[in-house]
């Protein structure tokens, strides 16, 4: 038993030594541990009920969009901007605004919705289907080369041919036939074979007198 007792009190010193040495710096090491644990909690928690609440001011926006009362349309765009401007709900609200707008004929309120999801979309998918939105508003206004300027924009690679397709079209309505047919050719060569819109690029294609080029995208 003496001897026991003198192996603990052995292993107890050393434990007091080492505490000693480091006993600080495992205090501090457990207290960052345990605040970024709660500081994740604490993030995942106010994600979620960024969404929550998100979802629900998108419904409402989807709710009025089915009315006719475009002030109270902007109004509850211009809220949600403000609450939850990087929520993809957010984005999806000003494309809905957007389209309804532009149902509409009211084209001002229309791009500027299209304009700030450009502009502050986290998602690229949604930043380049305001672009090519925005540009077919500036074609129908004739504005071809703010039209032009917004398709200079790099677009993620699904959205390439249809960048490339839109621009002929600008390029079509400024009579530069040459320089459409070129784009239309891009836009045909990167869309998939069965890609029923690539029918739409061959009719645009052969009211060009052109057929599309080889090398087509499989």
């Amino acid at each position: 038993m003496a001897h026991l007792d003198l192996e603990e009190q052995e292993q107890l010193a050393q434990f007091k030594h080492f505490w000693k040495q480091y006993g600080g710096l495992i205090s501090w090491a457990l207290i960052v541990i345990l605040a970024i644990y709660a500081g994740w909690n604490g993030w995942q928690y106010w994600q979620n009920r960024q969404a929550v609440q998100a979802t629900a001011l998108y419904e409402e926006v989807e709710r009025i969009a089915g009315g006719n009362d475009a002030a109270r349309l902007d109004r509850a765009l211009a809220d949600m901007k403000d609450k939850f401007p990087r929520t993809a709900q957010a984005q999806q609200a000003a494309l809905l605004v957007a389209a309804v707008h532009a149902s509409a004929g009211r084209n001002e309120p229309a791009r500027a919705a299209l304009q700030w999801v450009a502009e502050n979309a986290r998602d690229e998918g949604y930043q380049a289907l305001a672009r090519l939105r925005l540009a077919g508003l500036l074609l129908d206004a004739k504005s071809y080369d703010e039209a032009l300027k917004v398709l200079g924009s790099t677009f993620p690679a699904s959205f390439v041919a249809l960048a490339a397709d839109r621009r002929g079209d600008v390029y079509l309505a400024q009579g530069k036939k040459a320089e459409a047919a070129a784009e239309y050719q891009k836009a045909w060569a990167g869309l998939e074979a069965g890609n029923s819109y690539r029918q739409v690029v061959d009719v645009k294609l052969a009211a060009l007198g052109q057929a599309p080029a080889a090398g087509e995208k499989k």
